[in-house]
């Protein structure tokens, strides 16, 4: 079932989602060669409970890490570990969550680690390209359908994979409620988008080959083909005039200069 927020409950999200754009810039500001992914973990949940919240991936469904960190051909839902050191050119995506004033806040980044090859670089600038443009069709009216189309269109247009198992999702007093969001689909079709439903976009596109892997931990998807991806990540709220991002990417850009 699809529950649609009052102006007020849109505050609480979006205040979640701020802290989740300060929190992700607070990572980015250690992530450099030599760092590993536990170590990025251990800031995240360290600013996150610093500023009244708490992490709301740990403990879920068994989930060990504050933090999902996910490097190169790994997809999503990395668990971060010790023995994960990050190298120069790596590309390692960053998805976390918090749980404050009854509301979740959810968003994610994918962060260059010193200089990466050029055609990592463009996956990186197209996939979040396609977050915007399928962010633009976020507005009452609109179906699911709409947004899905402009994701896949834009990427497979840069003959790109779009990942057909996982998909963007609702978003208030849980991390994950109706409707799905994915990333491929037709214009017209899916949920109607209605003034008060809250959403997450995002894009989860690969290199090469879209088919994944998913591993023996149980959680992290990584590519078949052993190729990059990246994973970006907006909250939005859906209002007639167009869409209400709740994420706030200038504060994470603003660390990275």
């Amino acid at each position: 079932m699809i529950y649609l927020k009052t102006d007020e409950e849109i505050e609480l999200i979006r205040e979640n989602n701020i802290l989740v754009s300060r929190t992700l810039a607070e990572v980015a500001r250690h992530i450099q060669p030599g760092v590993s992914t536990a170590e990025l973990d251990r800031i995240a949940e360290a600013f996150i409970r610093d500023h009244g919240a708490v992490p709301a991936c740990k403990g879920y469904e068994g989930y060990p890490a504050a933090t999902c960190i996910s490097v190169n051909e790994q997809v999503v839902h990395g668990i971060p570990s010790s023995k994960c050191i990050l190298k120069e050119g790596d590309i390692v995506s960053v998805d976390l969550c918090t749980f404050m004033k009854g509301f979740v806040g959810d968003s994610a980044y994918t962060f260059a680690v010193g200089e990466v090859a050029d055609e990592v670089k463009q996956l990186m600038a197209v996939t979040k390209e396609a977050l915007y443009r399928g962010t633009a069709q976020a507005k009452a009216g609109n179906r699911v359908g709409d947004i899905s189309a402009a994701v896949q269109e834009y990427v497979e247009s840069f003959g790109y994979g779009v990942v057909r198992e996982l998909e963007g999702h609702g978003l208030g007093h849980k991390m994950h409620e109706d409707p799905g969001v994915p990333n491929y689909g037709a214009r017209g079709r899916g949920p109607l988008l209605k003034e008060g439903m809250v959403i997450c976009i995002e894009p989860m596109i690969t290199l090469g080959n879209k088919s994944v892997v998913f591993e023996r931990d149980g959680w992290t998807v990584r590519t078949r083909d052993r190729k990059p991806a990246a994973h970006y990540e907006f909250a939005v709220a859906v209002r007639k005039g167009g869409p209400d991002v709740l994420t706030d990417y200038s504060i994470i850009e603003e660390a990275l200069n």
